[in-house]
């Protein structure tokens, strides 16, 4: 697992991309024993950016108990996300293939948004227990 590439992707998943350290940490756990296929993403992703730093590069900052990703950080990992372009002849032949395929799978963006949506609504549960509680 790439543990920077795995910070960015935690804090952009926050609304305000801030999350304290004990967050971090439990959502860093969660996905380092998610099994081999994070491990296998995260390497990808790292592998779009040569010598990835997120402290020297600027990509998060670090306040008041916990980490905020920057403009900078979203950037990169938007680039680090993106598809990579297809040489057009590459693209023209497996189209006429893929027709006959099964359908395709929700776009990534609708399920990135639902597992978005789902960790807000657990934060805020977590705050407002917090908040009962004292």
């Amino acid at each position: 697992m790439n543990f920077q590439v795995t910070v960015l992707k935690i804090l952009v998943s926050y609304p305000d991309g801030f999350a304290v350290m004990a967050d971090l940490k439990r959502d860093m756990a969660i996905l380092a024993t998610s099994g081999p296929d994070w491990a296998e993403r995260t390497r990808r992703l790292a592998a779009r950016v040569a010598d990835l730093d997120i402290f020297s590069q600027a990509l998060i900052e670090r306040l008041d108990g916990g980490w905020r990703i920057t403009d900078k950080g979203r950037s990169v990992l938007e680039f680090m996300e993106a598809k990579r372009a297809e040489p057009e002849t590459a693209r023209e032949a497996p189209a006429a293939e893929s027709t006959a395929a099964a359908p395709t799978p929700a776009p990534l963006a609708t399920r990135r948004t639902g597992r978005s949506q789902r960790l807000q609504r657990r934060r805020a549960a977590r705050a407002r227990a917090r908040a009962k509680a004292s």
